[in-house]
C-alpha cells in the first residue's frame, strides 16, 4: 500500500494543536530529577517500559543519581540494581563508562550537543535527541516506535526509515510545537494509535488522520 500524501504545515498545525488542546504541556513518564538521571533513565529505557524503569531508578537515584555516584558504585553493582530490566548486564556497562566520561571530558555534567552525546556508550541518536529535548529545551525530535508509527499512520510525515521521518517532523512540524511535538506524538500512539488495535473513536485527532483504515467515531 502506498504511503499517504503528506499534509502542509497548515495541517500539521491543527492536528498538533488538537492533540495539545485541553490540558497541560505534556511530560516525558520516566522520572528524573537531573540532565544526568534522565540519561540513565532513557538508556535504561530501551526495551523496557517507563514503569519498570521508574521502579528501579527510584532507588538508585535516590543513593547514585550522579555521575561520579555510578561509577563508584561500579559495573557488578549497577548490574545488581538494575537486574529487572532487560538487557541489565551491557546496559550496566555502557552507563559506568558514560559516567566515567562524563566525568573526565565534561567535568561531571552532560553534553549538550548531539554530536558529543553520542559519543557515550548507549547513547544513540534517539536517546540524545530525548535527552536534548527533555533536559535541555531544544527543539528536537526523537523518533521512537510509537512516533514512527503515528507518523507514518496519520500521514503527518510519512517514511520508511526513523530518518526520514525525523526529517519529514523538523520540515513540517510548526515551530511553537517543536518542543512538545515528541511528547504528543508518542502519548497518542501508546494510548490511542495502538499498533494491534489503535482506538479511532477516542481519536482527537480523526479528522486530521489520513489513515485509510481508521474507524470511524
Amino acid at each position: 500500500m502506498s504511503l499517504p500524501a503528506p499534509p502542509d504545515r497548515q495541517s500539521a498545525a491543527r492536528l498538533y494543536a488538537l492533540l495539545s488542546a485541553g490540558g497541560p504541556p505534556p511530560r516525558p513518564e520516566l522520572e528524573f530529577g537531573s540532565p544526568f538521571q534522565l540519561l540513565v533513565a532513557v538508556v535504561l529505557s530501551a526495551q523496557a517500559t517507563d514503569k519498570s524503569v521508574n521502579l528501579v531508578t527510584r532507588e538508585l537515584f535516590a543513593s547514585h543519581g550522579t555521575p561520579r555516584g555510578i561509577v563508584e558504585l561500579g559495573e557488578e553493582g549497577l548490574r545488581q540494581a538494575i537486574r529487572t530490566i532487560g538487557l541489565a548486564p551491557t546496559k550496566a556497562r555502557n552507563l559506568v563508562r558514560a559516567a566515567g566520561i562524563i566525568l573526565e571530558r565534561h567535568s561531571g555534567q552532560v553534553p549538550r550537543s548531539r554530536e558529543e552525546l553520542e559519543e557515550l556508550p548507549g547513547v544513540g541518536r534517539k536517546s540524545a535527541n530525548v535527552i536534548l529535548n527533555v533536559a535541555f529545551g531544544q527543539p528536537t525530535l526523537a523518533v521512537d516506535t510509537h512516533v514512527f508509527r503515528v507518523a507514518n499512520r496519520t500521514g503527518l510525515a510519512p517514511g520508511k526509515t526513523v530518518g526520514q521521518v525525523e526529517e519529514r517532523l523538523l520540515e513540517i512540524t510548526p515551530p511553537e510545537y517543536l518542543r512538545d511535538a515528541h511528547h504528543l506524538l508518542i502519548l497518542h500512539g501508546r494510548y490511542v494509535c495502538k499498533a494491534r488495535r489503535p482506538d479511532c473513536p477516542a481519536c482527537v485527532i480523526s479528522v486530521e488522520c489520513r489513515w485509510p483504515e481508521k474507524t470511524a467515531p
